[in-house]
């Protein structure tokens, strides 16, 4: 039986604890801290380690954990990550604790980002830091129109797919995605949930593909209502392409 629960690092971050029948996987433990309480209060061995990109805030708890797990750490091929044990690429598949995971490369916060999706018992996709609920990754080392492209390549995904993100930037974004399209019933409603929820120390993660779809500027750039909605900000003389407002709204976020 599947079960996904978060451990809480530093003021915002998650490291998902996958567990079966068949043990326990790790992914991005950025703190070896909080990890080494839980499995001692728990009382459980920790299998394999799942990695998706190179930041100390999802790797920094390796060197630590490493001596102590009784699989491997998986990741990226990355020259940035010194304590892995495989390095995977785009298309191939691992299993862990009886689960099996494709990897996709998505390329924009870092280089080197990579996602983890199973459906070997439900959809679920572990993206790091490229969607969050109600927005996405910074694009540090890639481009807007590598973002862009690797987020589409995720919106491909079963819409009932559970995402499972590595922070919780969910209020954050909603109150920019409302700023973007003020009209949007879906979002509105669930900025109004995620409210009660942040207030009651309830996690609003995971989310959906679907919610994600309907609510997230980031996964709407293609979207009539949306590109309505900000018609006042663009240059309606000039059609610009998704990724052109892909960019705006990533770089008019990042300006807040």
């Amino acid at each position: 039986m599947l079960k996904i629960s978060y451990i809480q690092a530093y003021s915002d971050n998650y490291i998902w604890l996958i567990q079966t029948n068949e043990g326990n996987t790790l992914v991005d433990p950025g703190d070896a801290g909080p990890v080494l309480d839980f499995i001692q209060k728990e009382e459980i061995e920790i299998n394999d380690i799942l990695i998706t990109h190179h930041h100390f805030d999802h790797v920094g708890g390796l060197k630590t954990l490493k001596s102590l797990i009784k699989g491997s750490i998986i990741g990226p091929e990355s020259k940035n990550i010194n304590d892995l044990d495989y390095k995977v690429k785009d298309g191939e598949t691992i299993n862990t604790i009886g689960l099996e995971f494709s990897v996709i490369e998505i390329p924009g916060h870092t280089l080197d980002h990579i996602a983890f999706f199973s459906n070997t018992e439900k959809e679920v996709l572990f993206c790091g830091d490229t969607i969050f609920s109600g927005g996405c990754g910074r694009v540090f080392e890639g481009t807007f129109e590598q973002m862009n492209n690797s987020i589409n390549i995720l919106c491909r995904l079963p819409k009932s797919t559970e995402i499972y993100c590595a922070h919780e930037y969910t209020l954050s974004n909603l109150i920019f995605a409302k700023q973007v399209e003020p009209e949007n019933d879906e979002l509105n409603h669930y900025y109004d949930e995620v409210i009660m929820m942040r207030e009651n120390d309830i996690s609003s993660i995971p989310t959906t593909l679907n919610r994600e779809l309907q609510i997230n500027p980031f996964l709407r750039v293609s979207n009539a209502s949306l590109r309505e909605s900000i018609s006042d900000k663009l240059n309606d003389s000039v059609q610009l392409s998704d990724t052109e407002i892909f960019k705006f709204l990533r770089t008019w976020k990042d300006s807040l």
